[in-house]
């Protein structure tokens, strides 16, 4: 990285840190290293970066427009104070956010383990503290989690735009803003997105006691509930699974490991919660006045997430990017999993946005990253975004409509050399490679056209063949070494890759894959392709790591759950052997909330009808939709709801029972790279009896 391009930058925000670094351990998923700051690697197997990477990293130095130093003005712009700790903790005692243990990146130093313009993007969300967006009416508090968190000044109190992850880091940054600013009460809680760090700190600036009152009104775009709750229902454990690879939920903060999460330094590891809203923005364009503040609402369905908005403040000429608008090119196919994005849609909002409200627009700020100021700043960034996406969906379908597929476009793909040389349109949180093969995946699917890979053959059964037409694993550890030793990583990685999945016990076969995997994940712009192979590397030398899981699901996400989706969710869960050759018929009436199901299982499938029951069920089970709640939560079980008398069973109760012995129950503990989970029978599903919603997966970070 350019030093004079950083230094200044460097310089200010270690002045507003506090002194003396705490290191957190253990809880919450925080794992500082202390030889980060000395650049020792925190694993005994770990290598430094190789020749090859550190000729990437410099060629990157040199080709990339490191003398742009406007983001990290913008970036510091308005610094008005930090507090004087780094560490918030979580209720339940573990650290739940830390910026200290990335305080290592604010060395005057260039890491080869770190892609230069990664490095120069960690940097620039070191941001921490209070920050004045417009004079006396907007703020933000950056560094305390993921996102962001806006304090619009209304007449009588705050509004909040996006209130964090976690409940603990969204009342730290409220209280240090009414410390600073002076006390206002909470008039209005705006979210902006479904996704889960950007509302799951509600509980943290407003109380249920406010809202029933009528003193907060709670904004979001139509559709708000539905999806934060239901992206993330049918595969959370998998989804969660993954999510150690993606944000290398394991991987210490270090040059080597964990260094930044494009968008944000981590998610915070505290109590998350779910407050519905009190008011739906339903129209595309929608105004309102809150508290004396004049708000245009944009709904964006589509984009960054399944229900986004923008907002544009008219009297202030400025505009809310939400999650739209940020410093990186986003997710269309993010890698924990979710359903594929649209590109072309995410441009179309973007530029219905610089046409509506970006001719006017003198600030822009937005869920992450910084603000932009200037109107002529405003229209370059929202361009940029917008021709990127475009881009991306054109040029990747270009090339589709020659031919080029789905294994192939990653390798061919590339930006504009205009579009290259602006930072706001690199792919930290995206990444080209996965992100142009998800474009293809969008309108053709996954199949490249080659019945021979319509009906791939599993890793597992090829490894072996493979191994053995290839004269061994000797012979292949020798020429896996050759490439590894001549910076031909991925070359490496195709054939040691073969070798693991064949001999999964062959220790040596993958300390040379992590080896490789290494140095691939050092190269890596996108901190989630970096965390991936990273990740990986770390598991192949050491095993799954033991640690914290995430936890995704509080009781609000469990209660905000709509009866039919627990009930898909418990058909997803069922163990279709154990039901063979059963049968049965369970009406399902909840009187509260005047809903009823038809429940069936046929097939080895459980179905599930809303408005319709049988009329000769084999059981009938009237229980209040609150009383179920505690079912779904785990708190109660049915039986306990039965014995206590808030459920009323009408038939034979055989069909609970046997639906309790098929219901299996899902741990994120499965293999992602073979022979890393040691003496397990990985044909062996993990059973538990209850009917409670296991935790859904994490929609942090989209």
């Amino acid at each position: 990285m350019n030093r004079k391009g950083i230094i200044t930058f460097v310089v200010s925000f270690a002045l507003s840190c506090s002194q003396g670094v705490v290191w957190a351990s253990g809880g919450g998923g925080v794992l500082s290293d202390p030889g980060a700051a000395e650049g020792k690697h925190f694993d005994p197997k770990g290598q430094p970066p190789s020749k090859y990477t550190q000729d990437i990293q410099q060629q990157q130095r040199e080709s990339l427009p490191f003398d742009d130093k406007r983001d990290f003005d913008e970036a510091k712009k308005g610094f008005i104070a930090a507090p004087d700790y780094k560490q918030i903790k979580a209720e339940s005692g573990n650290v739940a956010w830390d910026m200290a243990s990335y305080e290592w990146l604010l060395q005057e130093k260039e890491f080869d383990s770190i892609h230069p313009s990664l490095q120069r993007q960690a940097v620039l969300n070191m941001a921490y503290g209070l920050y004045e967006v417009v004079p006396d009416k907007i703020y933000q508090v950056r560094g305390f989690d993921l996102a962001n968190i806006s304090f619009i000044k209304g007449d009588t109190g705050w509004i909040i735009f996006d209130p964090l992850t976690a409940k603990e880091t969204a009342a730290a940054a409220l209280k240090f803003v009414n410390e600073q600013l002076g006390e206002r009460p909470v008039v209005a809680v705006v979210y902006s997105h479904s996704h889960a760090d950007h509302f799951g700190g509600a509980r943290g600036v407003i109380s249920d006691e406010d809202i029933a009152a009528g003193k907060v009104k709670i904004i979001a775009p139509e559709g708000f509930m539905l999806h934060a709750v239901s992206e993330n229902v049918y595969a959370g454990n998998a989804m969660n699974r993954r999510l150690f690879f993606q944000y290398g939920v394991l991987l210490p903060r270090s040059p080597f490991g964990h260094v930044d999460q494009s968008i944000g330094k981590n998610t915070a590891a505290g109590t998350t919660g779910l407050v519905p809203p009190t008011m739906y923005i339903k129209d595309d364009i929608e105004e309102h006045t809150i508290d004396g503040v004049k708000m245009v609402f944009q709904n964006t369905p589509g984009t960054e997430a399944p229900a986004e908005m923008n907002t544009y403040f008219p009297e202030l000429k400025t505009f809310w990017a939400a999650e739209n608008i940020t410093g990186t090119v986003h997710n269309i196919y993010t890698l924990r999993g979710a359903l594929i994005r649209d590109a072309l849609e995410w441009s179309k909002q973007i530029n219905k946005a610089l046409y509506k409200f970006g001719q006017d627009a003198e600030v822009m700020f937005a869920s992450h990253s910084w603000p932009r100021w200037g109107n002529d700043r405003i229209q370059e960034i929202m361009r940029s975004q917008r021709d990127i996406y475009a881009n991306l969906n054109n040029e990747v379908l270009h090339l589709a409509n020659q031919g080029v597929t789905i294994n192939e476009v990653h390798n061919q793909y590339k930006p504009p050399k205009s579009l290259q040389q602006q930072w706001s349109a690199h792919s930290y949180h995206g990444s080209e490679a996965h992100n142009s093969r998800a474009v293809i995946n969008r309108y053709l699917g996954y199949w490249d056209g080659n019945p021979a890979t319509l009906i791939p053959v599993s890793p597992s059964e090829s490894g072996p063949l493979y191994v053995e037409m290839m004269g061994g694993a000797d012979n292949i550890i020798k020429k896996g070494q050759a490439l590894f030793d001549n910076g031909e990583y991925l070359m490496a990685s195709e054939i040691l890759n073969k070798l693991v999945y064949g001999e999964p016990d062959n220790q040596k076969a993958k300390d040379l894959l992590a080896n490789v995997f290494e140095q691939i994940g050092y190269q890596q712009e996108s901190p989630s392709v970096r965390n991936s192979f990273l990740a990986a590397a770390y598991e192949l030398r050491n095993g799954i790591p033991t640690g914290a899981t995430p936890k995704t699901s509080g009781p609000d996400v469990i209660r905000a759950m709509s009866t039919s989706l627990w009930l898909d969710f418990l058909a997803v869960r069922l163990n279709s052997e154990k039901a063979d050759g059963i049968e049965f018929v369970i009406n399902l009436i909840t009187p509260d909330n005047d809903e009823k199901y038809g429940v069936e299982l046929s097939n080895s499938t459980l179905t599930n009808i809303k408005d319709y029951i049988a009329d000769e069920p084999d059981l009938t089970i009237t229980i209040d939709r609150k009383d179920l709640e505690q079912v779904m939560m785990g708190a109660v079980s049915l039986d306990e709801q039965i014995e206590n008398g808030k459920a009323k069973l009408e038939g034979d109760r055989k069909p609970i029972d046997q639906l309790k012995d098929m219901l299996a129950s899902f741990t994120p503990d499965f293999e992602l790279m073979p022979g890393t989970k040691k003496a397990v029978d990985d044909n062996a599903e993990s059973h538990s009896p209850t009917f409670a919603q296991p935790e859904l997966g994490s929609t942090e970070g989209g």
